[in-house]
């Protein structure tokens, strides 16, 4: 996690950032911690990269690679904004004894690839480019699978789906949430035959970054406002928790996109 001690929204790189409204840094920071202490609270190890004054979006550092089997593959952003920030998270997974694998091609890391039990949903349409998913595919030598994201709201896979069960029990399938109406055809055809079961989330808990969360496979931490995606993971035995980012979503950003999972 990057604490955003220089959040603000100076430039526009996604429908829900405008310069011309008012940000407040100090607030964002108290619903970060928030997120933080909870992390804490559920029992995770947090491990922080020191912000730097200039890349207000750092914050949101589920985009500043993908960690797996102590591979950490950088990250190569699609906005020159935002470009310094692959480098900086690089220098933090080298200097932790990460294995770092600099990226040939375009792709704002855990924001386009989820890993879903043993394969990794890779997202592709508005940021990362779809070569990455080859690219990763090779370094992992896992199953990736294609998603083309056409709603430009939902820019990044992990905006438009949520990973409930990242690592499910020996003869359990995993299972996600995901709004249908980001995807084309062909994505919908994949996610209807592999996860059947999957929770479909509606459009005003999609448009509060509801999906945007994490999950251990138990607690859920999601959107406070996404009540009816909340209800639903009632029904189906999880544990929401609900967190409030409103400031941090005015640059695009919920509780995922300020998560990088570190496997190692």
């Amino acid at each position: 996690m990057c604490r955003p001690d220089f959040f603000t929204v100076v430039y526009r790189i996604n429908p829900w950032m405008d310069p011309r409204l008012p940000t407040d840094t100090a607030l964002a920071v108290r619903q970060w911690e928030v997120l933080y202490n909870t992390y804490l609270e559920l029992g995770f190890d947090v491990e922080l990269i020191d912000p730097i004054d200039g890349l207000p979006d750092m914050v949101y550092a589920a985009n500043g690679g993908f960690v797996l089997d102590n591979i950490a593959y950088g990250a190569s952003f699609t906005y020159k904004e935002r470009q310094p920030e692959g480098p900086a998270y690089m220098d933090w997974f080298r200097a932790n004894g990460f294995d770092v694998r600099e990226p040939q091609n375009v792709n704002e890391g855990e924001g386009d690839f989820l890993l879903v039990g043993d394969a990794i949903l890779a997202g592709t349409g508005f940021r990362s480019a779809s070569n990455s998913h080859r690219e990763i595919g090779e370094i992992y030598g896992r199953e990736v699978v294609t998603l083309e994201l056409v709603n430009p709201s939902f820019y990044h896979l992990d905006t438009a789906i949520a990973v409930l069960d990242p690592a499910p029990a020996p003869g359990e399938s995993p299972n996600i949430a995901y709004l249908p109406s980001a995807f084309n055809e062909d994505g919908l055809a994949v996610l209807r035959e592999r996860y059947p079961d999957a929770i479909l989330v509606n459009e005003e808990d999609a448009a509060v970054l509801g999906l945007n969360s994490f999950s251990d496979g138990y607690n859920v931490v999601i959107a406070a406002r996404a009540k009816d995606f909340e209800r639903q993971l009632l029904e189906r035995g999880y544990n929401p928790i609900g967190v409030d980012l409103s400031e941090l979503l005015l640059g695009g950003g919920g509780v995922k996109c300020c998560t990088l999972e570190l496997r190692r």
